[in-house]
């Protein structure tokens, strides 16, 4: 790739170029402007000349110059006022004032307008030419310097944008890699096997249906594949125990939000994902874990994930007892939204069942 081409916006101006040649002499007094004309010409200067401000402005406005001699006191435009809208057209045109006063204000006034030299008439031409040497070389050091810059800029968003891509691309094994440790993890329990891949595409589907950022919808979706990454710690006998949990059989089983949350701690660029899983058991009403929040103090992942994972337990055989039907375990959810389930996330879950947004819901 050319430094051109990745550098994007350097400029088409040349260090060195034929436009560095292009001079534009712009003075209300024939004889100056057609004397300074036929010197620069006898110097191999593309010479241009101009009688008023705005005849310079249409010179400028069909080419490029390297360098304006402009008069100050001129009809109409004064030399002044010229050169901040000269400039404008041409920002890396160079500028050198002239003047019959040598007035150290106005010499000022000129600098600060956006010229580079000032020079008092009559011209030493000798003078002349030492001033456009000065500025050529003030000019094409700070197009290279800018040129300079953007490449560099250009590079460190070229090498920003390939390390992004590496660490998404690490991020993404990471990812697959915990979720096929669940995999695994849940392919020990024939009632358990696949939950988690049922449950990611519950949730991605509610998530769609309440219209969320594309983003949003994908962090639900890494949220859901990742969830449950804390029963791996969980003691199998109380993972496949066919009968009702003791309470301390329960408390251990709910440190599994705790336990997921410390294996997926590294993910700190996953923040949004975190809470999505810290919150899956929290209940609308405040009556889940692991901190008992409520309403909308629930992060919206985590509400959507509750209500996924609620349905595909249903949805699901277990031990003890058969799968429900998809159309019971919405008719038995519908008497806990508002409690177990945010009403607006039951609703989409409805609207994913009735429209038949998800294949296979029900397990073997």
């Amino acid at each position: 790739m050319s430094d051109s081409a990745r550098g994007g916006a350097l400029s088409n101006l040349v260090i060195g170029g034929p436009e560095a040649k292009r001079i534009l002499v712009v003075d209300d007094e024939e004889t100056i402007r057609l004397a300074l004309a036929k010197f620069l010409r006898s110097r191999g200067f593309e010479t241009d000349i101009a009688e008023t401000g705005m005849a310079a402005l249409d010179r400028l406005t069909q080419g490029s110059y390297s360098l304006m001699l402009c008069d100050i006191r001129m009809p109409g435009m004064s030399g002044l006022e010229l050169v901040p809208r000269a400039r404008t057209l041409h920002p890396d045109m160079a500028v050198i004032m002239l003047s019959a006063v040598n007035d150290v204000p106005t010499a000022t006034e000129s600098i600060s307008a956006g010229a580079m030299e000032y020079l008092t008439k009559p011209v030493d031409l000798q003078d002349l030419l030492d001033a456009i040497e000065r500025v050529a070389n003030r000019r094409d050091l700070a197009i290279e310097q800018r040129n300079v810059e953007r490449l560099i800029d250009a590079e460190v968003v070229r090498r920003t944008t390939d390390l992004e891509r590496e660490r998404a691309g690490l991020r993404t094994a990471v990812i697959d890699s915990i979720a096929h440790l669940i995999a695994l993890h849940e392919s020990k329990d024939p009632f358990l096997s696949g939950m988690t891949l049922r449950v990611t595409a519950v949730a991605r589907a509610v998530a769609e249906v309440m219209k969320l950022e594309p983003a949003v919808v994908d962090q639900v979706e890494v949220a859901a594949r990742l969830h449950d990454v804390g029963k791996i710690a969980i003691r199998d006998s109380v993972l496949n125990k066919p009968g009702v949990l003791s309470p301390e059989e329960f408390e251990h089983v709910k440190d599994h939000v705790r336990l997921g949350l410390e294996i997926l701690a590294p993910l700190t660029q996953l923040r949004d994902v975190l809470d999505f899983v810290r919150d899956h058991h929290e209940h609308w009403d405040g009556s889940g874990y692991p901190h008992g929040v409520m309403g909308e103090r629930i992060s919206l992942g985590g509400r959507i994930l509750c209500c996924a994972d609620a349905f595909i337990a249903l949805t699901s055989r277990r031990a003890y007892r058969p799968a429900m039907s998809v159309e019971d375990t919405v008719d038995y959810l519908a008497a806990h939204a508002g409690g177990l389930l945010d009403p607006k996330v039951y609703a989409a879950l409805q609207q994913v069942v009735t429209e038949r947004r998800v294949l296979g819901l029900t397990a073997d």
